[in-house]
């Protein structure tokens, strides 16, 4: 038997084309090959000839006259069983992707890569079916497999499109919702490997891992005019408040399971609306095998996941966000992938998307692979993943995780455990050009959107555009502002005064970045305990505290970013097992707690002064940042003519008589006390103040307040 044959059957031809299906043979006449192990019987056509067993490992052959065949022809078959079923031949048809499509690939420059790779309904010839795509250059053969096909790699085995990498298969008949993975035999060790799809856009639900043929969308978007607007207004000068949110244990039904993508929109619009935030960032729906990792463990870059219903459904969930003026990011996390071997790690036998040298390859800390930023056809896995969330999930941005883990190659390891760079740094050059070119493409392609880093370190010029020789994030988290703060809150009010810096400190380098002020997750997990639960004193004092707190972040420079269940002062810290203590808001402390997060989103929402120049010193001016003694800070947020008077009490003293300095005469009112009753305070101080043509603290005027105990003032000139 011919050695290409033997190839054939053993699954180890690279090329099935050159065998399978019809091939001329001499004039008028042609040989048709079919590979069906399973059938006993197999005509060409319902009534047309026989064809012939030519090996028993289902190999089956005919020749005759090629005018009595169609271009795309029918095998009837009668299985072992005998039970009939037809197939039209995948093999008569010719490859589907277009020249122009691999070689952008192979640049690295094809933002919809997804649209060629991954399982897509299609059409060819006339005949409907799905188009698969794989990338796996060290594979001998590439074969898709399924409940189609008895998930027998013989069956269905793929084109390898040239020095691309590239395998296609177009297999008619095919629906949306069929089940598939690939079947993959390395070219160097022989070795045999099932896989789900990398650009997969559905998955079935966890504990199965494979891709589902997903339909064309069906959903028709009505955020035309948000998608507009946000294009034509930006997010620089506008207020930002952001709800972190983890779909999977915001809220559960009453037998303890998720809720779907359109009961969550409509539940969480309804509650966030009143509420007052400006957008909703998702901890990672990116599909993901395990509820422990939160999302973080992507293996489905391109899908939402199926825990919670279907990409129309997410599609769904965005669009009513949108409707109702409420902005939906998402978490990104480009920085890893776990090493499950049905996913993309070791994906065609050999280090594919990951590096190869584990001292560049591997975090220790986490048991994840890191991506190969050096690769084209890596970044680009990546680029179009960003791309496939804000053009066909209409996302409004991308907060990409663990950035500090990118870019530097020696990031929580021991000193002999890592590569420098070409240069002898530790800079990880390829990470660093591939954020620059995310962001270039998202600010370039998505006005309006925005990307915003998780970045833990003091890597310059994060939010400075990359033709500056920044990395080009439109803002970044301000992590040294966040443990700075909790660490003072934390401390007993009489030990406050010796710590004054740690508030003070942050306004030295506020305006070097675009900054995010976060209290996420990550701060109330792993025995961090809640975000009360980390103020001192007793029941009232800790609320008390946990307002002002939260009146400090409203008030200070940068926008605003709250996971869920803070914003009500949930007592125990969060766990993904189950949903908030809803409960808890029938008590005045904890729904005091949430109606102050209401107001001071309407207050900053609606005072230019207090988001207009969230990124810049003249939006700041300090009263006095210098009573230590006393534990008191006041400051002015500013725009134009506008001003807002802030002034903070640390300290459980109500302060009679405290005078602080103010830029014009007149009358201030104030606009927000966290100690009014209606949260849960005591109620002390002033509603209004006129001011003295007393000089104080280099302003021509002052006014005299009572300050409350572990309160915050905001006041307005009338």
């Amino acid at each position: 038997m011919d050695q290409s044959i033997i190839r054939l059957l053993e699954g180890r031809h690279h090329d099935p084309f050159s065998l399978l299906g019809r091939h001329p043979l001499k004039e008028g006449w042609a040989c048709i090959r079919a590979l069906l192990p399973q059938a006993k019987s197999v005509h060409v056509g319902t009534k047309g000839p026989a064809m012939d067993r030519v090996d028993e490992r289902g190999l089956w052959q005919w020749e005759g006259s090629d005018s009595e065949i169609p271009t795309h022809y029918t095998l009837h078959c009668v299985d072992h069983g005998g039970h009939a079923f037809e197939v039209i031949d995948p093999y008569s048809f010719a490859a589907q992707l277009g020249e122009l499509d691999l070689y952008l690939f192979g640049e690295g420059r094809h933002w919809h890569a997804y649209r060629m790779l991954g399982a897509h309904p299609h059409e060819a010839d006339g005949v409907s079916g799905v188009l698969f795509g794989v990338w796996a250059p060290n594979a001998e053969r590439v074969s898709v497999v399924g409940d189609f096909n008895q998930w027998d790699g013989r069956r269905h085995m793929m084109r390898g499109r040239g020095d691309s990498g590239i395998w296609e298969l177009f297999i008619p008949g095919l629906v949306a919702g069929d089940l598939y993975k690939f079947e993959i035999r390395n070219r160097d060790s022989g070795n045999i490997l099932v896989k789900t799809d990398p650009y997969g856009s559905w998955f079935e639900h966890r504990p199965g891992t494979a891709a589902r043929v997903a339909p064309q969308r069906a959903h028709q978007w009505t955020d035309g005019s948000w998608m507009e607007q946000r294009g034509k207004e930006g997010w620089l000068n506008r207020p930002m408040s952001i709800y972190e949110v983890h779909l999977g244990s915001w809220r559960r039904r009453e037998d303890g399971g998720f809720l779907d993508y359109r009961t969550l929109a409509h539940q969480l619009v309804d509650y966030l609306k009143p509420l007052g935030f400006t957008h909703i960032e998702l901890l990672p729906v990116t599909e993901h095998p395990l509820d422990d990792s939160w999302g973080y463990q992507t293996t489905g870059y391109f899908a939402p996941t199926s825990r919670f219903g279907t990409p129309d459904d997410f599609r769904y969930f965005v669009d009513h966000c949108h409707q109702n003026g409420i902005g939906v990011l998402l978490d990104w996390a480009p920085g890893h992938f776990p090493k499950d071997e049905w996913a993309i790690a070791r994906f065609d036998g050999t280090p594919l998307y990951e590096h190869a040298d584990p001292r560049r390859g591997e975090h220790r800390d986490w048991g994840t692979y890191i991506f190969n930023y050096g690769r084209n056809e890596v970044r680009n896995f990546l680029l179009a993943s960003a791309v496939n969330w804000l053009e066909e999930f209409h996302l409004d941005g991308l907060r990409v995780d663990a950035v500090a883990s990118m870019v530097y190659l020696d990031y929580s390891r021991d000193p002999h455990d890592w590569l420098p760079n070409q240069y002898g740094g530790k800079e990880n050059l390829e990470a660093i050009e591939f954020l620059r070119e995310l962001n270039r493409v998202v600010h370039g392609r998505f006005p309006g959107a925005v990307v915003i880093a998780e970045e833990s370190t003091a890597f310059p010029a994060v939010t400075k555009p990359t033709d500056m020789g920044g990395l080009g994030f439109s803002m970044k988290w301000n992590m040294g502002w966040m443990h700075d703060t909790l660490s003072y809150m934390s401390k007993e009010p009489i030990h406050r005064q010796h710590h004054h810096n740690e508030l003070t400190f942050g306004l030295l380098y506020a305006f070097s970045e675009n900054f995010v002020l976060p209290f996420s997750h990550d701060e109330v997990v792993h025995g961090k305990g809640s975000m009360v639960g980390k103020m001192p004193g007793d029941e009232w004092q800790r609320f008390a505290n946990l307002r002002l707190l939260y009146s400090m972040m409203w008030t200070y420079p940068g926008k605003k970013l709250l996971f869920m269940g803070c914003e009500f002062g949930q007592v125990p810290e969060w766990s993904f097992a189950g949903e908030l203590e809803w409960w808890v808001n029938q008590f005045p402390l904890h729904g005091g707690v949430q109606k102050l997060i209401g107001d001071l989103n309407r207050l900053y929402t609606s005072e230019p002064a207090l988001h207009e120049r969230d990124f810049d010193w003249n939006g700041f001016h300090w009263l006095d940042c210098g009573d230590a003694a006393r534990s008191i800070l006041s400051y002015m947020r500013q725009d134009g003519d506008s001003q807002m008077i802030c002034v903070l009490n640390f300290t459980p003293v109500p302060r009679d008589g405290y005078r602080i300095g103010v830029p014009e005469p007149g009358r201030y009112r104030v606009r927000l006390n966290s100690d009014a009753d209606v949260y849960g305070g005591s109620n002390v101080g002033l509603v209004e103040a006129e001011a003295e043509d007393v000089s104080w603290s280099g302003m021509p005027c002052s006014i005299v307040l009572t300050l409350p105990p572990l309160g915050a003032l905001v006041l307005q000139r009338v």
